[in-house]
C-alpha cells in the first residue's frame, strides 16, 4: 500500500469543501465543525508567482513549528489560485512586523494575511491599514471582536477556538485509566507549561484544560505554572526543575503546544518517569514527532490544530476579498483529539 503524508491525508479525508466551510461558519464566535480540502498539490516555493492578485503574508515567527506547516500550506493554496505571494518573518518582534506591513502597503498588495506578533497590537495594525482600504485576513491569533468590527467588511479572522483545544486536553486526561488521579488520593496534581501570555490560545488552553477536569467533578491542585513561550528547550528545563522539586506529586503535565510537550518528555524520561504509568503528558498541534510519541505510548495524547483546514479557509477568505464578495467576520476550524486509537492516521 502506498503511504501518504499527513498533509495529503488531511486533504484527502476532508468531507466539507473549503467553499462550504466559508459559507457555513458565519459570524459566530463559537467553534463549528469545519474540515476543508485543497484540490491542488502544487509545490510551494519561496519565490512569488505571477498571478491575478498580490498577497502579502505576515507570519509572527518562522521558527514556530506549527506556523511552518501553516505557511507552507497557505503559500501552496494561494499560488494554486494564481496569486503572487510574498511571506515575511516577523521574528517575534512587533516593530519588525509593523515595518513589514508598511512595506506591503507601499507595494500596493491586494490583500494582507496577518498572523500578529501581539494580538494587543491588532487594533493598531487595523488603524494603519484602514486608510488604504486593503482587506485583512487575521490568522491563528485571534484579535478582539471590536478590532474586526472597526474595519467591518474588510477584515476577518480564520482560526480554531482555543477553548475547544483546552477542553480536549482535559478530556484526554479524563479518558485515562485513572482519570488523572494516578496515586488515588482523590485529587489531580499538575504543572502547566504555558505559551505567550498575551496569546489568547495560551490563555484558553490553560483555563479550559483544567475546567474540563473541574466540570467533571474532579479536585485539582496546580503545583506550578511555567511561562515557556511555546519553546521546547525552556519547557525541558522547567519540567526538569519541577520534577526535581515536586517529584511523584506531579501526576499530569499540561503543555499549551507540542513543542513544549516534546521538551517536557525529555525531562520526564531523564527523571526515570514513564508516561502512562506514573505520569500523564498532553500537548496541542499534532506535530509529527508528538503524534509518533502518542503511537509509541510516550505521550498521553495531543490535539490536532488543523493547519490544512485553517490554511485552506484563509486562502478561500482571501479569494472572496479579491473577488469583491461578502466576507464573514469569523471562520472556525475544529480541533481533533489525537489518541493511541487514531494517531497513526495523522503520521
Amino acid at each position: 500500500m502506498k503511504m501518504i503524508s499527513r498533509r495529503d491525508f488531511m486533504k484527502a479525508s476532508a468531507v466539507v469543501g473549503a467553499a462550504g466551510v466559508l459559507t457555513a461558519c458565519g459570524g459566530s464566535s463559537s467553534s463549528t465543525a469545519a474540515s476543508s480540502t485543497a484540490a491542488s498539490s502544487a509545490a510551494a516555493s519561496s519565490e512569488a508567482a505571477t498571478g491575478s492578485a498580490n498577497v502579502g503574508v505576515c507570519i509572527y515567527q518562522f521558527a514556530d513549528n506549527f506556523m511552518t506547516l501553516y505557511r507552507t500550506d497557505l503559500e501552496e493554496y494561494l499560488k494554486d489560485k494564481g496569486y503572487a505571494v510574498t511571506i515575511v518573518d516577523g521574528k517575534n518582534d512587533q516593530n519588525t512586523q509593523t515595518e513589514q506591513i508598511n512595506t506591503f502597503l507601499q507595494q500596493g498588495v491586494d490583500v494582507l494575511i496577518i498572523n500578529p506578533v501581539q494580538t494587543t497590537s491588532a487594533q493598531t495594525i487595523v488603524d494603519t491599514i484602514k486608510p488604504s482600504e486593503t482587506p485583512i485576513v487575521f490568522i491563528n491569533r485571534e484579535p478582539e471582536k471590536a478590532v474586526l468590527d472597526s474595519y467591518a467588511g474588510k477584515c476577518c479572522y480564520v482560526g480554531a477556538d482555543a477553548r475547544q483545544s483546552g477542553t480536549y486536553q482535559g478530556e484526554l486526561i479524563l479518558e485515562t485509566e485513572t482519570q488523572g488521579d494516578i496515586n488515588g488520593d482523590g485529587k489531580i496534581t499538575y504543572i502547566m507549561c504555558k505559551g505567550d501570555p498575551e496569546n489568547i490560545d495560551a490563555q484558553y488552553r490553560t483555563e479550559y484544560s483544567i475546567k474540563a477536569l473541574t466540570d467533571a467533578g474532579k479536585e485539582v491542585e496546580c503545583l506550578y505554572e511555567y511561562l515557556d513561550n511555546w519553546d521546547q528547550t525552556t519547557a525541558q528545563q522547567d519540567v526538569a526543575n519541577a520534577l526535581a522539586q515536586y517529584g511523584d506529586k506531579i501526576e499530569v503535565v499540561f503543555c499549551n503546544n507540542d513543542a513544549m510537550a516534546l521538551g517536557a518528555l525529555q525531562s520526564i524520561e531523564q527523571a526515570g518517569r514513564t508516561v502512562g504509568k506514573d505520569i500523564y503528558l498532553v500537548g496541542v498541534d499534532a506535530l509529527k514527532e508528538a503524534v509518533q510519541n502518542v503511537v509509541d505510548g510516550k505521550m498521553t495524547g495531543t490535539v490536532l490544530n488543523d493547519d490544512v483546514g485553517q490554511a485552506t479557509a484563509a486562502a478561500e477568505a482571501t479569494q472572496l476579498f479579491v473577488e469583491g464578495k461578502d466576507v464573514e467576520e469569523y471562520y472556525w476550524v475544529d480541533y481533533v483529539k489525537v489518541t493511541t486509537e487514531n494517531a497513526a492516521q495523522y503520521l
